[in-house]
This record gives structure tokens, C-alpha cells and sequence, in this order.
């Protein structure tokens, strides 16, 4: 009797395997809602990382080369100096000079009074009022790899959008030595493994949401579509949409290594594992160019971020910046991000503070603290050259007395 219902099982799967990937074409259609919103915070996700980068040092301060070693992290366009991005907000970023171990003046940074309050308040939130769901959000991520393994580098680029914090290697994986590994991947780089599986963790938000309406978890679970005004969906694909919805949802917490690539039921998968990803952000958003690295990792085929263009009511691609910009539809209401996470009211804080900041600089509010800062500079540097002036003379003085010393010996 067991082996008859694991052979209907099996033509069953022969069955769903069969529905080949449908050639639908859908057009991208811009949302100036969504639009706003990454335009916006374009620059955020740098100034957050900053802020973080300089509030975890000892000295609370940065020279500007140890920010700029960070820069892959920041997302900042390359023709953009870090010096000059810090500038623009002065209410968050306070410059100095201090001389390196040649003398000369280097420029560093540390935060303001007020820029040091609101970091204090983010980091209660994150090492106190919410530290089991970041560690929750770490374990969830690795729980979505074939290997529960991925580079520290992967993670690094994910960071700030999942909410970790700078240091999260020392304050979340090195104090939960029974969850984490470091591990050496076979190309050198250092791995992040996960030594633990969770099974009430193993629940994707699609789940759980169906779950809490329906009664239970299973079964052909549609996700929620949303389109932009005007989008005006032809006949074919709506039928093939509403169709395609009904194929059998496989959760990004299991093995899908029986699934055909090459079919609808394999690409409701994939768009499970990237809805169950963005839910894990804490703004429903993550750059496009960031995923590219989790293909293997997530057992995904090539060119596997086409199911963001072909699902626009899922997700919406915003093309503001210098990047592109998933975004999760379902996530917003008129621009409106409709699950505010703990870290979300602590980012809204610095965007406004960078607003305020850029604007009153345009206005020379900071004129007097920029000059100021000027006057430091060329203190310092007339100081440094002073001093290689003195070292140029004692070298020549000492060459002097050498040079004395033979010209005694001749006589």
C-alpha cells in the first residue's frame, strides 16, 4: 500500500514536471511612488553604513582612507570621493585633520552629538530590544542555502539591508558559537556556516501569512499581485497568471533539487525564495547586482533574475541611481512601507538628518565650522612642512660635522 501511493506521487510530480516555462512576456511599467521612495534614500544606505563603520570604533573616529577601504559596501557612484559625500552633511559627520606618521594632514571624520544619539538608540535596538529576531533573520538567510554556507563577503553586500550591524561577525556569530561556524572556502575566502536547524524558523512569510488567514500552510499558495496604475494586463497573460498561481508552492526552506528548470512549477519556486528573501530585508528592498552572488548558493539557474521581469506584481524594479532596485510590491501602500521593522524608524531619523544637513549647508550654515576646519588644515600643514624643514637642516648638519671630521683627519 505505501509503495502505491508513492507511485501516484511520482506521476503526479512526472505530471506538474511536464508544464513547461510559458514564453510570457510582461512590460515594465513605472511606479513613481516606488520611484520616490529609492530615489530618495539613495544615498541612506551609505550614510547608515558610515555612521555604523565610525560609531564601532574604539576612538569613535575615522581617518578617511580607513572609510574608504568600506566602499564596496556603500554603493556610492565611483566618480563620487568619500571626503566629498561626507561634507554634504555636517550635522552628521564632524571633520578633523590629524597628522599621519610622516606628518602630513589627513583628514577624518566622527559623528556629531546628534548623529551619536540616534546611533545610540539604534544600537539598543539592535544588541538589546531586538537581537534574537536579527539573529533569527541571520539563521533564515543561511536556513535558504543548499549548504547552509555562504562567503562572508555575500553577507557583506546583504548587511545593511538585512540589518545587521558592522560588527555582527563579533556581537552575533562569535556569541553564538552553537549556531555559527567560520569556515575556509576552497577559493580562500572566509565562510559563514550555519551549525543549527531551526524548524519553527523554516517558515516562510508567505506560510505564515496563509497560515494565520486560512488555518493552515499547505497546498497552492498564491502570492499577493499588485500593479501599477495603468499597467493594463493583456488577456493571455492574466489567464496564464492566474493559472500559473495555482501551480503547487514549494517553500525555499526544502530541497528542490527533483524540480525541472525548465518549468512554471521550478520558477514559482524561485519567485518563493526572493519573496521569502526581500520579506527578510527590513525595507522589502535589495540591490539587483547583490543577488547575482547567491545564485549557486540557493541552487538557482542561470539567468535566474528574470522572474523579476517576468512577475511585475510581485516585484517592481526601480532603475533610479546608479543601480536597480528590487522592490517587493506587496511590502508598500502608495509608497507607504506598510511593516515598519525596528531599524526602519532609526533610518527615517538619519534621512531626515541628511536633508536638513544638505539643505542648511547649501544655505552657508556651515561656513563658519568649514572655515574653521580650514584654518586647522593650514595650521597643520605649515607645521608639517616646519618639521621636514628642521629634518632637512639636521640632516644637512649632521652631513656637515661628517663632512668636518674627515677634512680634520686629512690635516
Amino acid at each position: 500500500m505505501r509503495f502505491f501511493f508513492s507511485l501516484l506521487d511520482f506521476h503526479s510530480v512526472v505530471h506538474i514536471q511536464k508544464r513547461t516555462l510559458v514564453n510570457v512576456k510582461l512590460k515594465w511599467v513605472k511606479d513613481p511612488a516606488l520611484d520616490s521612495i529609492v530615489s530618495r534614500d539613495v544615498f541612506l544606505k551609505a550614510t547608515c553604513t558610515i555612521v555604523s563603520l565610525i560609531g564601532s570604533q574604539p576612538s569613535s573616529s575615522l581617518p578617511v582612507y580607513g572609510i574608504t577601504r568600506h566602499r564596496g559596501q556603500l554603493g556610492l557612484p565611483m566618480d563620487l570621493k568619500i571626503s566629498t559625500f561626507l561634507r554634504r552633511y555636517p550635522n552628521l559627520f564632524e571633520e578633523f585633520y590629524r597628522p599621519d606618521s610622516k606628518g602630513t594632514p589627513v583628514p577624518c571624520y566622527k559623528l556629531t552629538s546628534e548623529a551619536s544619539q540616534v546611533y545610540n538608540q539604534e544600537m539598543q535596538f539592535v544588541y538589546e530590544d531586538c537581537y534574537v529576531d536579527i539573529l533569527n533573520r541571520l539563521q533564515k538567510l543561511l536556513m535558504l542555502t543548499k549548504e547552509r554556507l555562504l562567503p562572508v563577503q555575500t553577507i557583506d553586500q546583504l548587511r545593511w539591508e538585512l540589518g545587521l550591524p558592522y560588527d555582527y561577525l563579533d556581537k552575533f556569530v562569535g556569541k553564538n558559537a552553537d549556531l555559527f561556524s567560520t569556515v575556509e572556502l576552497p577559493d580562500g575566502r572566509l565562510g559563514l556556516k550555519l551549525l543549527s536547524w531551526d524548524d519553527s524558523l523554516a517558515v516562510s512569510a508567505l506560510q505564515s501569512k496563509t497560515a494565520s488567514n486560512r488555518g493552515d500552510n499547505n497546498g497552492e499558495l498564491a502570492f499577493p499581485v499588485v500593479f501599477t496604475r495603468g499597467f493594463g494586463l493583456k488577456k493571455k497573460c492574466m489567464e496564464w497568471l492566474n493559472e500559473w498561481q495555482t501551480l503547487p508552492y514549494t517553500s525555499p526552506y526544502v530541497d528542490a533539487s527533483h524540480l525541472d528548470p525548465r518549468t512554471d512549477v521550478s520558477e514559482k519556486r524561485i519567485v518563493g525564495v526572493f519573496h521569502e528573501l526581500l520579506h527578510l530585508t527590513v525595507l522589502r528592498r535589495i540591490e539587483r547586482k547583490n543577488v547575482s552572488n547567491l545564485r549557486k548558493a540557493l541552487s538557482l539557474p542561470q539567468k535566474f533574475t528574470k522572474v523579476f521581469e517576468r512577475h511585475p506584481g510581485v516585484f517592481y524594479i526601480s532603475k533610479k541611481g546608479d543601480t536597480q532596485t528590487v522592490v517587493l510590491r506587496e511590502g508598500y501602500d502608495h509608497g507607504r512601507l506598510i511593516e515598519k521593522q525596528y531599524l526602519a524608524d532609526i533610518w527615517d531619523k538619519y534621512a531626515m538628518m541628511m536633508r536638513r544637513g544638505f539643505s542648511d549647508r547649501s544655505k552657508g550654515l556651515y561656513k563658519k565650522e568649514r572655515n574653521q576646519v580650514k584654518d586647522e588644515l593650514r595650521e597643520l600643514t605649515m607645521m608639517s612642512k616646519y618639521r621636514h624643514e628642521c629634518e632637512s637642516e639636521t640632516e644637512e648638519n649632521i652631513l656637515s660635522d661628517y663632512e668636518s671630521d674627515e677634512n680634520c683627519r686629512k690635516y
